[in-house]
């Protein structure tokens, strides 16, 4: 029998929809990738040099084992070939290429592999995690670093009381050189740093990108805010006692270009915005020329000299006269430098250690791919910044709405892209591990989805953010 309600007809209540335990694995397997290509010299110190290389390749084949049958079932989406990084791939199919005229074969070779390595795990990021998990993946795997870091810190200083060499070797009778610690024991007495990654100027880094993506998170309104706050205190603590001058530059750099890109976003009208530019640009030309003719005391208050601790006059120098000897198409691609190889074995040396490469991401290009390598990385990186630039400082707009909120993660991929440029200055990371990996991650996700929300899997909920679904 009929029954009459006040109560609207309508579908009984469900739960929200939730990921599957399937993309959950997904996403903690890319954090582990992350982790691995950071700290990659945490697995070196851990497990050595063929336990770090026996280590890269089971991640790149876990890797072709899970992205080839999503390829071939269009999960999560169709792949967007045409939206690929071509710039960063032809440097690539140059950096192999180079095989036949190089003038070190085996690097050539060996070092190919890592970075064909580092590109398929980057454009299988890009491929499989939206925005938002891309960032929160990111900062997932800056967590375990920065832990990680302190926690080896603490143990070294606290139960060990001295320093760690690498592979947990016995310490020798005799004195050696610092350099050669994994760990200084340098937590409470003042001095540098160095974390699990076991070099200070690389914790740096990594603690200046944790504290980009942190800060992200926070203007995102990300839960767990108070746990995010700690976590930017920690990266902020290492990022100044590495005291890692390339580093507080590249963080110069980043509270610049966020400055602007904030004003950006706020400019009413065109004009505005070309006023804004013009004060950048020229506050940005003088304020490089002022660091440059200040950079003797500048340096000294870092404990630097002006040669950059030897880049300019036992670095650079060496680099640029063997790169003159093949300026057009180089002497063969190797990031980084073999040591063992005899082409780079005691070629240039520091403090007794044979460099591996060239602490400028440019000159070392043109070591190795000549001035056509530099032309196709320089447009590569220009891309990079120019897309990533309009990312953060557009309005997202897709339809006749010109009022849609700006997103605090579109700010990313311009503070990371300025931030590998300023250290490519002074560091040829850039080019190599995950300076590469972030080059390519970021190139071609800012190709295929250029948009937050929009274009990626149409998730409704997102844990981790609030914000409403784009219709």
């Amino acid at each position: 029998m009929a029954q009459y309600t006040k109560h609207p007809v309508s579908a009984p209540p469900t739960a929200p929809e939730r990921e599957s335990t399937g993309h959950l694995l997904l996403r903690g397997y890319v954090i582990l990738v992350l982790v691995i290509a950071f700290a990659h010299s945490a697995v070196y110190n851990l497990l050595g040099q063929t336990g770090a290389a026996l280590t890269l390749v089971v991640f790149t084949l876990a890797t072709a084992a899970i992205g080839v049958p999503m390829l071939a079932r269009n999960r999560p989406q169709p792949f967007r070939w045409r939206r690929l990084p071509w710039a960063a791939l032809g440097y690539t199919a140059l950096a192999l290429l180079s095989i036949v005229w190089s003038q070190w074969r085996g690097p050539t070779l060996i070092t190919w592999f890592l970075l064909a390595a580092i590109t398929v795990n980057g454009l299988f990021i890009a491929h499989v995690l939206t925005w938002h998990e891309i960032v929160r993946a990111l900062s997932s795997a800056f967590k375990w670093i920065l832990g990680l870091s302190l926690a080896i810190e603490l143990w070294v200083s606290l139960v060990l009381h001295g320093p760690l060499l690498p592979n947990f070797a016995t310490l020798p009778d005799g004195k050696i050189d610092p350099q050669w610690y994994w760990v200084r024991d340098n937590l409470f007495d003042g001095g540098r740093i160095q974390g699990i990654v076991g070099n200070a100027n690389l914790l740096a880094m990594i603690s200046l990108f944790a504290l980009i993506t942190f800060g992200v998170l926070f203007a995102a309104r990300a839960r767990w805010r108070t746990t995010l706050a700690l976590w930017m205190l920690l990266a902020v603590y290492f990022l100044f006692r590495t005291s890692s001058a390339t580093a507080l530059a590249c963080a110069a750099a980043v509270v610049v270009t966020l400055a602007v890109a904030l004003l950006m976003r706020h400019a009413r009208t065109p004009g505005a915005r070309t006023r804004i530019y013009v004060v950048a640009i020229g506050g940005t030309v003088l304020a490089v020329a002022a660091v440059w003719l200040l950079r003797g005391p500048l340096l000294a208050l870092l404990g630097r000299d002006v040669d950059l601790t030897g880049r300019s006059d036992l670095i650079w120098a060496k680099v640029l006269q063997r790169a003159g000897e093949h300026p057009i198409i180089g002497n063969g691609f190797s990031s980084p430098w073999v040591p063992t190889d005899p082409a780079f074995d005691h070629w240039i040396t520091d403090h007794g250690i044979t460099v591996f490469h060239a602490h400028n991401m440019w000159l070392d290009v043109l070591l190795q791919l000549g001035a056509l390598g530099v032309v196709v990385m320089a447009v590569a990186y220009g891309s990079l910044l120019w897309r990533s630039w309009f990312f953060a400082v557009d309005r997202p707009r897709w339809d006749l709405d010109a009022a849609r909120p700006y997103s605090p993660l579109t700010l990313l991929p311009s503070l990371f892209t300025v931030t590998l440029l300023v250290q490519g200055l002074s560091e040829s990371t850039p080019i190599m591990l995950w300076g590469w990996l972030l080059l390519v991650l970021l190139s071609f996700k800012l190709k295929s989805v250029p948009l937050v929300g929009v274009g990626e899997r149409d998730l409704v909920f997102e844990r981790g953010a609030r914000q409403r679904r784009v219709p």
